[in-house]
C-alpha cells in the first residue's frame, strides 16, 4: 500500500462482530483500524475470489 493516506471512513459491524474486533485489539495492544487493516490484507486475495453480484446468473 502505497503513500500515506489517511482519508476518515465510517465502517459498521454486527455488534458481536465489533467486540471480537475490539478484544482481539486490546489482546494485541492495537487499535481496531490496524487490526481491520492488517485483517483485510491477509483476507483480500480470498475475498477477490468471491463472484461479482453482475456474475451471479439471473434468477429468470
Amino acid at each position: 500500500m502505497a503513500g500515506s493516506d489517511k482519508r476518515k471512513q465510517s465502517l459498521y459491524f454486527p455488534e458481536d462482530m465489533l467486540k471480537e474486533i475490539q478484544s482481539e485489539a486490546a489482546r494485541q495492544d492495537r487499535s481496531l483500524s490496524w487490526i481491520v487493516q492488517k485483517a483485510w490484507r491477509i483476507a483480500r486475495t480470498d475475498i477477490a475470489k468471491f463472484p461479482s453480484i453482475n456474475d451471479l446468473p439471473d434468477d429468470e
